[in-house]
């Protein structure tokens, strides 16, 4: 009941994935929903052993070497199955997979059976002075060598043997130390399920409320829908109607341009036939004084005579060069323009800017009344989505949940005491079991202290003392106590062997490398009939593919419970996400709106006609060849500053006098006609120069520019009149899909949020991986396993320790005989004359010594 509450809560945070259909992904703003709110979960799914780590390892290296062989599979299944058994094979594999275990099991029974069995005959054998059990010992050369190495060897089994025991003291305590903390572990458990159905409410409320920030960006679109699709109609329509108008504000400037170029033709033109005359006047009159200086008689000098006659030549190049009186005027043109221009074409022209830039208000206009009925529909969804999720029975389940956790808890709360209690005495028992060996190792130590501390060389084996006697006697009660103890030790060491062997690789080792997830997952493997146990459980529907491991895997990492269980299959809330039906609405009613473009006037007739007289005003006809004729001249043959330079240079030639002072007057004047004329001329030859250029390009092909212009604007105009309509549905359609596109995007947000964040069913892997990673593995297997080496080593090497010191007692306890030397034969011949010498030890022989 409990496992489907929880399903049932969980299943409202899943939706169908199987069933998703593709979606258009429009370049829309990504919307910002934030994050889901999940807290952290304190459960820690891994155990740290810590140094007793490295003996777990240690005890794991020797079950390998037990037990090499991978896990059986197949072998498992058929037990599962209950055909284990139908074929002969079964035994044979099921024997050679247990063959490590079953031979240490057999040698340990060997060992329970025959240690008390050999220690019964042995004490036997001694009462009857057999066996070591006389009171004599043989005096031999080596005795000493013998004694040395049968201490040693004891020493250092006794060595191993207490590093056993150690190994299963420190097994023992790390299971009771693991119990005692368990509580905590299993306390934090209980939390995050806790955390896990107390967040998934808040989880499902957070999601179902950041539609409104889907619907607000969507209703800030809406209401921008000037800006968004006015501006997009504008921006398409005016790739043909911008170029239009730019061109035809050019000509309008073009207009203004040829006006001023031709009221500086007319005014430059003028001043140069005036200032040429007033030139050409001036320049007569300086050749005529300088003729009447080079009259002088001081010309006729033989000094002079040829310079004056150097200057007489050059005077006839004082005239003017260009004249300007043959050119055309260009006033006829010119009253053609000032007529064209008393028409604004510029103001017309941004008049049809003014109508293309009021689209969007155009469109805010034309589409209030449907923006209206879809903001009516984006509140409808939001009303749907709520009413909906209130109509889930979500406080109902969680309740149910909340009080089988709360009663599952207690219930471990009160029985933790009784485990710890049952913990306790196996504490107390494994405890024994140690003091056991510990009691013989006391034994053995203090046999060897006091045999090693009291022995004597030089006494004979009748007179040793008491120190080294009592050593001889420890060593003895410890190998008697070692017969009591040892098969105990042992049947302990074989159940524990054969119990946590087996656990660790037919249970932890398969679950650490998920292959006993995939034992669970063989069809028809619990349940004869279903092919999938665990989906033929969660939704009687075996036939869906949902498996151990792959629910495990994915709560593992932490993703949605819906995801993990498919939960789909049982709960289809496809009304909560699958808002096509409302998107629908939207689409159609976005369709349906129709926006009027054609009132839009980009240039109306009286600009078009205007355009047509500006290309019939005739500047084209205009004789610019014989301007520019005239104006590449230069305003006189010479360059009067060179003349006067010149002039002044051959002046300075003459002999001073009168002669040369007039010629120096005359180079002045000429410099000052320069100065006072020419330049004004050349200033005016470079304007009309740059007019006539000027109009020379704006005359060239006058007419189709303004042809191309026209046609330009009346294709533009028709554009918007009557195809503006195909542009305004592909716009409206990127803008419906921007619409549509942020609610695909809070669908996309919420199903993505279910799979990894809402839910997320890490509690339910951390349950899983506390139970039996942690409690069966970690802190019961390991240590049990742990424990049965450590003593199974010390009960091994107890075998050897019997031996050892057995022998090394002989040669610390006080005898009651000795050998005698006859001195004739050699003294030295250790010749045995024990029936003829012999000497009884008067000392009292107690019955622990006649062992």
């Amino acid at each position: 009941m409990a496992v489907e509450l929880c399903l049932l809560l969980l299943l409202f945070c899943g939706s169908t994935i199987s069933e998703v259909q593709p979606i258009y992904k429009p370049p829309p703003g990504t919307l910002d929903f934030g994050f889901v709110p999940t807290k952290m979960y304190d459960t820690g799914a891994y155990h740290e052993p810590g140094p007793i780590g490295i003996l777990f390892k240690i005890v794991h290296a020797f079950l390998y070497l037990v037990q090499p062989n991978a896990f059986p599979q197949d072998l498992i299944r058929k037990l599962a199955q209950q055909k284990f058994g139908n074929t002969q094979g079964d035994y044979q594999k099921a024997i050679y997979y247990e063959i490590g275990f079953i031979v240490s099991a057999a040698l340990g029974l060997l060992f329970v059976l025959l240690l008390p069995l050999v220690g019964l005959c042995f004490c036997m054998c001694r009462c009857c002075d057999n066996c070591g059990g006389e009171m004599h010992q043989r005096q031999k050369k080596n005795a000493d060598c013998q004694r040395s190495c049968f201490a040693t060897f004891l020493f250092v089994a006794s060595l191993i043997i207490s590093i056993g025991v150690l190994c299963a003291y420190a097994a023992n305590q790390h299971l009771t130390n693991q119990v005692r903390g368990a509580k905590k572990l299993v306390n934090s458990n209980f939390k995050d399920l806790k955390i896990f159905l107390n967040d998934t409410p808040t989880q499902i409320d957070y999601l179902v409320s950041q539609y409104n920030t889907t619907k607000d960006k969507a209703l800030s679109d809406l209401n921008n829908v000037g800006p968004l699709l006015g501006s997009r109609v504008q921006e398409q329509l005016g790739k043909e109607v911008r170029p239009a108008l730019d061109a035809a504000l050019t000509i309008a400037g073009a207009i203004r341009e040829t006006k001023e170029a031709l009221e500086n033709v007319s005014v430059s033109v003028e001043v140069l036939q005036e200032g040429t005359e007033r030139l050409h006047t001036n320049l007569t009159d300086v050749k005529m004084h300088l003729n009447n200086t080079l009259s002088d008689a001081a010309c006729s000098a033989a000094q002079a005579a040829s310079t004056c006659n150097i200057i007489r030549n050059s005077l006839n190049q004082l005239n003017i060069n260009a004249n300007f009186s043959g050119l055309p005027g260009v006033s006829s043109e010119l009253a053609k323009v000032n007529d064209v221009l008393k028409i604004d074409l510029s103001s017309l022209v941004q008049k049809g800017y003014a109508a293309f830039n009021d689209t969007p208000d155009l469109v805010v206009n034309q589409t209030r009344n449907i923006l209206s009925d879809i903001k009516n529909v984006l509140e409808s969804i939001g009303s749907n989505i709520t009413t909906f999720t209130k109509t889930l029975p979500v406080q109902k389940v969680l309740a149910d949940l909340t009080v089988y956790l709360t009663q599952s808890e207690a219930y471990v709360q009160d029985y933790f005491p009784l485990v710890e209690q049952y913990d306790f005495y196996r504490w107390l028992g494994c405890l024994i079991l140690c003091c056991m060996v510990v009691l013989i190792l006391v034994f053995y130590y203090l046999g060897l202290l006091c045999g090693t501390c009291g022995y004597d060389k030089h006494a004979s084996p009748t007179t040793r003392g008491c120190i080294s006697n009592t050593g001889g006697n420890f060593l003895m009660a410890g190998v008697g106590f070692s017969f009591l103890f040892s098969w105990v030790l042992m049947i302990v060491v074989v159940l524990t062997f054969i119990t946590g062997g087996n656990v660790e690789k037919l249970v932890c080792e398969p679950f650490e490398d998920r292959t006993l997830f995939k034992v669970l997952d063989t069809p028809y493997l619990l349940n004869q009939h279903w092919r999938n146990y665990l989906s033929g459980i969660l939704f009687k529907n075996p036939n869906i593919n949902l498996t151990f491991e792959k629910v495990y895997s994915d709560c593992k990492e932490n993703k949605g419970i819906y995801t993990s269980l498919h939960l789909e299959h049982l709960f289809n809330i496809n009304e909560f996400l699958n808002i096509s039906m409302y998107t629908e609405d939207v689409a159609l009613k976005i369709e349906h709106i129709q926006i009027n473009l054609s009132k839009i006037i980009l240039l109306d007739e009286m600009g078009k006609e205007n355009l047509l007289n500006f290309s019939s005003s005739g500047i084209e006809g205009i004789n610019f060849a014989a301007y520019l004729t005239e104006i590449n001249k230069s305003v006189t043959k010479v360059d009067l500053l060179s003349f006067a330079n010149d002039l002044e240079a051959r002046a300075d030639q003459l002999p001073k006098g009168a002669l040369e002072n007039a010629l120096k007057g005359h180079a002045n004047s000429i410099r000052m006609i320069h100065n006072q004329q020419v330049v004004p001329l050349e200033q005016a030859m470079s304007t009309l120069n740059q007019s006539i250029r000027l109009l020379k390009r704006t005359s060239s092909e006058l007419v189709g520019k303004v042809k191309n212009v026209i046609s330009a604007v009346n294709t533009a105009q028709l554009l918007i009149n009557n195809n503006a309509s195909l542009v305004i549905v592909q716009e409206t359609k990127k803008y419906m899909d921007t619409i549509i596109g942020y609610f695909e995007q809070y669908v996309e947000w919420v199903k993505e949020s279910i799979a990894m964040e809402v839910a997320a069913c890490k509690p339910i892997a951390n349950v899983i991986d506390t139970a039996v990673d942690i409690f069966l593995c970690s802190y019961i297997t390991d240590s049990v396993n742990t424990f049965w080496f450590g003593l199974g080593g010390s009960s091994i090497f107890l075998i050897p320790a019997i031996i050892f010191a057995v022998k090394l007692s002989k040669y610390y306890r006080r005898m009651d005989t000795e050998d005698v030397y006859d001195d004739t034969e050699n003294g030295n011949n250790g010749y045995h004359k024990e029936h003829l010498y012999g000497v009884h030890n008067p000392v009292f022989t107690s019955s622990v010594e006649q062992w």
